[in-house]
């Protein structure tokens, strides 16, 4: 077995090596200074951190030898510097007694072992003799340059921090020779970009390992003491100690040995990177530039039918306007009547096909001069310009342009089917001499689609063309849309109640909630034009339920008061979209704020039931049922039906006064109001009319039977406070 493989076994697994102090004794702690740059005799372990080596395992041996437990910590400075510092108790490796750094004696212990120190050089030269040469040395080795001194007087000794800055004046000249013991030379010369240093095959001297101390009573005791632990340091220790550290490859690599070894290697590859990647950008660049090339393409023209997209369309339009602003335009914007429809019946592929179709007509029919882009689905815009009126050779007339364009296609399906015929709408807008000024393009086609919407909604075919005031209404619309959200929220919507009176004693019994806006708090829009809006928009819901809120909020603060009063509140057909279950929202609503059912009435147009009467049937018994009162608002406004006071139970009809109006035969009116009036009665169902003007009026409906009134006779809608003073004297 090889020698070096027994000493390793032998280092683990002898008893010798058992600590005299291990079991049932305590150790006093022994503070050791070491340098920090002698690996493999002292270095850091990277895992563990901690300071190890073959001077530090020899040296806890002998420690705890003697009773003690090293503690090991690093020099900063030289060994003369620490053995003038109470941080430490002894500092290690000294060859001889040598002064401190002030100048004080110090003390040393027998050797615990030896170090051969050799020197190196660049490439295997021949050194002169020892006295005559100028040795690198690094400047923790102060007390060994002092021996060395000793032993060759005339040498000269250069002291560096770090072994790099030794081997920097070894190459450049300044000295003739580094010098260190060869342990640590063993681990220094492992660096690759050092492979030119050479150790000299003999040792300039060996120098012994010892611990020192200041010169002292007590630093004499400490070496007394530690001598006696050294000698009981056997060879075979020392040696297995030293063969641990020396078999270990303990040097490890840093970028720049990476970079010295493999240099060459990694600089080819990172030409060849560079190579590939210089292709790959190329290759990227040219494919890149045909993306963009694609997707321009696509952005300027409609993938389906090859007629400039809407992006295109604005493009080309912006170009021919600029070009000759000269001329008289028109926009007109198209759409295909139950195109989804077509869709359904004939299948996609021919409503493609209808499509494409269309875009290759029309393209055909146009001119340079002129513009077709497929805006979305089914809808197309189309520029063209006109000279006069009434059309010319080279002119053209919006109405003539329009209707062949969409005669094109009119009998697209007879092969298919001969009772479908494509029906087309169309919005025509005129270019102002303002728009050719400041070309906005969307918002001219906004003006045609308009002007299409107001056709597609009255006839579902023809043209039409815009008008200012529609696109007035509709920006108006837009505008009262898109801040109705802020206007709940910041309190610009008001609940107004009208008083509802007993005319025989003139007494108030009730009142209706209606709401009014103020638009951003500046000005009042009537209920007639912003209502409409909101229910064009599915908005009507979140009006409705905000004055609901509100007015369960006043039931209760009046409540609070012992003010109890009830209110009625409307309910119409669209509300159902935005909530289907009303009589359980409204059960919340008096659960939260502490209401009875009876507080609120609940108000639903005459024609509601008439339009959707089964489910309002169904929402009448509910809402009756958890104890709401029903109201049959507008009765008699036209929609009339008697047959649903068979199927349905109101707690009340709110009477519509058109029959007591100055249109049509007002006896006639007088007398079915009388009846109406009598079948209410006979029904068990109390009465209220609303729209009361005039005292006529309200003294003929009396003498019926109808004593419940509202109207302008008696009060106009008013704000909560003016309703609360009015009632503060009952």
């Amino acid at each position: 077995m090889d020698c070096r493989i027994f000493l390793l076994m032998a280092l683990f697994f002898s008893p010798s090596l058992d600590f005299a102090y291990a079991e049932g004794k305590s150790l006093e702690n022994l503070t050791v200074g070491v340098p920090k740059d002698r690996c493999p005799i002292f270095y850091e372990d990277r895992d563990s951190g901690e300071i190890t080596g073959i001077g530090i395992d020899l040296m806890r041996i002998a420690a705890e030898n003697a009773g003690y437990n090293a503690v090991f910590k690093f020099v900063d400075g030289s060994l003369k510097d620490a053995l003038d510092s109470s941080e430490y108790d002894v500092v290690m490796p000294l060859g001889s007694e040598i002064s401190s750094s002030l100048g004080k004696p110090s003390v040393i212990s027998e050797n615990l072992f030896q170090t051969r120190f050799t020197p190196v050089t660049v490439g295997n030269v021949k050194l002169k003799p020892f006295s005559e040469l100028r040795l690198g040395m690094l400047k923790s080795l102060a007390g060994g340059a002092d021996t060395v001194r000793k032993l060759y007087p005339g040498v000269e000794i250069e002291s560096y921090e770090t072994m790099a800055e030794c081997v920097k004046a070894l190459r450049k000249g300044k000295v003739d020779a580094l010098l260190h013991n060869s342990y640590v030379w063993s681990y220094v010369l492992q660096k690759p970009s050092y492979s030119d240093l050479t150790v000299q095959p003999f040792s300039m001297f060996t120098m012994d390992f010892r611990v020192g101390a200041s010169d002292t009573p007590s630093g004499r005791n400490l070496i007394s003491r530690l001598d006696g632990g050294i000698k009981n340091v056997t060879d075979f220790q020392r040696q297995s100690i030293a063969l641990k550290y020396t078999s270990q490859r303990l040097y490890k690599y840093d970028i720049y040995d990476y970079l010295y070894s493999y240099g060459l290697f990694m600089l080819l590859g990172v030409i060849i990177a560079v190579v590939v990647m210089i292709f790959v950008r190329r290759q990227l660049h040219v494919f890149r530039l045909e993306h963009e090339k694609k997707i321009r393409f696509m952005k300027k023209y409609d993938e389906l039918t090859g007629a400039l997209s809407f992006i295109g369309f604005r493009e080309k339009v912006t170009s021919i306007i600029n070009r000759q602003p000269e001329k008289k335009y028109f926009i007109a914007f198209s759409n295909i009547s139950d195109f989804k429809y077509l869709n359904e019946r004939f299948g996609i592929d021919s409503g493609n096909d209808l499509l494409k179709f269309w875009a290759k007509k029309s393209m055909e029919i146009l001119s340079s001069d002129d513009a077709v882009g497929r805006v979305d689905a089914d809808h197309f815009a189309f520029f063209l310009h006109v000279e006069d009126e009434k059309g010319g050779e080279n002119g053209k007339n919006p109405f003539e342009s329009v209707e062949k364009i969409s005669g094109t296609v009119s009998n697209f399906f007879a092969g298919q089917d001969d009772d479908v015929t494509v029906k087309t709408t169309f919005g025509v807008y005129a270019l102002t001499s303002e728009d050719l000024q400041n070309v906005n393009i969307d918002k001219m086609l906004d003006c045609a689609r308009l002007a299409e919407r107001q056709v597609r909604d009255n006839s579902k075919e023809g043209i039409g063309v815009y008008n200012s005031e529609q696109w007035e209404n509709e920006k108006f619309a837009m505008e009262l849309i898109n801040h109705f959200p802020v206007a709940i929220q910041s309190g610009e919507i008001y609940v107004y109640l009208q008083p509802q009176v007993d005319f025989s004693t003139g007494k108030i019994i009730g009142a209706e909630a209606l709401c009014r806006w103020r638009f951003q708090n500046d000005k009042w829009i009537p209920s007639g034009k912003f209502i409409p809006i909101l229910e064009n928009s599915g908005l009507i819901f979140d009006l409705d339920r905000h004055v609901w809120e509100e007015v369960c909020k006043i039931l209760h603060r009046w409540n609070e008061i012992g003010k109890r009063r009830s209110l009625s509140v409307n309910l119409s057909c669209a509300d159902f979209a935005g909530e289907p279950d009303i009589p359980g929202l409204f059960r919340k609503f008096i659960q939260t704020y502490q209401l009875t059912p009876d507080q609120i009435h609940i108000e639903i147009t005459e024609s509601a039931y008439v339009e959707n009467s089964e489910f309002l049937v169904s929402t009448t018994e509910k809402l009756r049922k958890y104890g709401f009162k029903v109201e049959m608002d507008d009765f008699g406004s036209g929609y009339s039906s008697l047959n649903m006071l068979k199927e349905v139970f109101v707690d009340r009809l709110k009477l519509d006064l058109r029959f007591l109006t100055e249109k049509g035969d007002l006896m006639k009116g007088r007398i079915i109001i009388k009846h109406i009036i009598k079948m209410a009665h006979s029904l068990g169902m109390d009465l209220i009319a609303e729209g009361v003007e005039y005292n006529e009026q309200a003294a003929f409906l009396s003498a019926l039977g109808c004593t419940d009134m509202q109207g302008f006779y008696f009060y106009k809608p008013m704000p909560i406070d003016e309703f609360e003073k009015l009632i503060a004297s009952e």
